[in-house]
């Protein structure tokens, strides 16, 4: 009788947990964040982003070799210096060479 009730526990136990499995969804739903205004300012229709509008963030993300270091630096550039007047100016950027320049410039435009 001991055995028999052990037995009816055990399996009770075994099907709300395979229950309780099957109840919990396998991927959440991916929630996606509307993008930021800045962000769909920053990159042009052409889909390249602009020097003058792009924040800190966005230039990180978009540009190849522009780690948060040099995404800060072109932004602050561009606050102490005024817009960028052209692509190649952003070769006064500390940090930013001729290799990283030319690793992006169908990337970037300015406006």
């Amino acid at each position: 009788m001991r055995t028999s009730s052990f037995h009816s526990l055990v399996f009770a136990l075994l099907t709300s947990l395979s229950l309780t499995a099957t109840a919990v969804p396998v991927n959440a739903p991916e929630v996606k964040n509307a993008p930021l205004v800045q962000d769909v300012a920053a990159m042009a229709q052409s889909g390249k982003v602009d020097l003058n509008s792009a924040d800190a963030p966005t230039l990180q993300r978009e540009l190849a070799g522009v780690g948060e270091a040099k995404a800060k630096a072109i932004v602050a550039y561009r606050e102490s210096n005024g817009a960028f007047a052209s692509v190649d100016e952003l070769l006064e950027v500390r940090g930013i060479g001729k290799a990283i320049l030319d690793r992006n410039r169908d990337r970037i435009e300015v406006n």
